[in-house]
């Protein structure tokens, strides 16, 4: 058994802590969350101390890794805070807004052989992981193109775009994760684009944008496209196609059902996408969770690692660099 700790209790904490708590080799030893009452409450529900001292929770000799869903500026003290005793990391990205911050963490914990994989939970995805295994066995030949849609159902609201670190470092972050993954290979060369549509008051306000088109390609023609937009009147949109030599992979939206209608007033009618990332990507946070602590009993390596996490960040800085400059940017 794995006893763990889970940094946070608000809806990733919740999320985390509830998959912690159902996987048969883990025990869910605390929820730390400096509101007393959200930790009360997540940890009551799941059996678990409630502590308001997310370093003190670290600390406990019960608890030999931790998972931090706390808001990105708290994430490297916490986690070289556990690298620094010994203690296994799943942190949630980014590893921090500030790339040579993050750097430096990175750094740090390679220094004292730590332990940190780093959240990108759709790499755990059913279909998605299906796709990798798909272009490792050789289905569809050499991969040329992969197509990357996602697109929120609304909004966010001020305060969470206010300190999301913008678009790219928050939302498109994962995209550029599942891109390099998918392609097989770092990419080279990338132009981004970013446009204020759909609320550009506010987007003007914090220098940010709701509407984004990233391009990457990599040193052997490899070619990537993402786009991203903060809003979708037809709900949460998540999209990949993967183009090549011998064939093709396509990921659709996922559905509460597969039913289809047919009636005198439409036809092909069916059930709304799913709301958002917590109902969308469930069964990747679960899967993410179980490979982390699977890794740990067998004593393998973690499946993904700080190293992912800093490159994911830097190409979200080469694709505010693009924007902002309107030139391609060498990556």
């Amino acid at each position: 058994m794995v006893g763990i700790a889970v940094l946070g209790a608000g809806r990733i904490g919740k999320i985390h802590a509830a998959n912690v708590a159902a996987n048969p080799s883990a025990r869910l030893i605390a929820v730390a969350d400096p509101y007393a009452s959200a930790a009360q409450s997540l940890a009551g529900q799941l059996g678990a101390d409630a502590m308001t001292d997310c370093l003190a929770a670290i600390d406990r000799n019960d608890v030999q890794a931790v998972v931090i869903g706390t808001p990105t500026d708290t994430h490297i003290n916490l986690m070289l805070h556990a690298v620094r005793q010994g203690k296994a990391v799943l942190c949630e990205k980014p590893i921090d807004l500030d790339m040579a911050k993050s750097q430096a963490a990175v750094e740090e914990v390679e220094r004292v052989g730590g332990k940190v994989m780093l959240a990108f939970n759709r790499r755990f995805e059913t279909t998605f992981a299906a796709m990798r295994r798909a272009i490792e066995a050789g289905d569809i030949g050499e991969v040329r193109q992969v197509i990357i849609t996602s697109r929120d159902p609304g909004l966010a609201p001020e305060d969470y775009i206010k300190h999301s670190g913008g678009i790219f470092r928050d939302m498109t972050i994962h995209d550029l994760d599942i891109g390099r993954w998918l392609l097989g290979e770092e990419p080279v060369e990338l132009m981004a684009m970013g446009s204020r549509v759909v609320d550009p008051h506010m987007m003007e306000k914090y220098d940010d944008y709701d509407t984004a088109m990233v391009q990457m390609q990599t040193a052997s023609g490899k070619q990537c496209h993402i786009n991203n937009c903060r809003n979708s009147v037809y709900g949460y949109d998540q999209r990949i196609e993967v183009f090549g030599s011998k064939g093709m992979l396509l990921q659709d939206n996922l559905r509460p059902t597969t039913l289809r209608r047919w009636t005198q007033h439409a036809t092909d009618v069916r059930d709304p996408l799913l709301n958002f990332f917590l109902e969308r990507y469930t069964q990747a946070y679960k899967g993410e969770l179980d490979a982390f602590v699977q890794a740990l009993l067998d004593g393998n390596a973690l499946p993904v690692t700080v190293q992912d996490g800093l490159k994911a960040l830097h190409l979200a800085d080469c694709a505010i660099e693009s924007a902002k400059s309107g030139r391609r940017v060498r990556v």
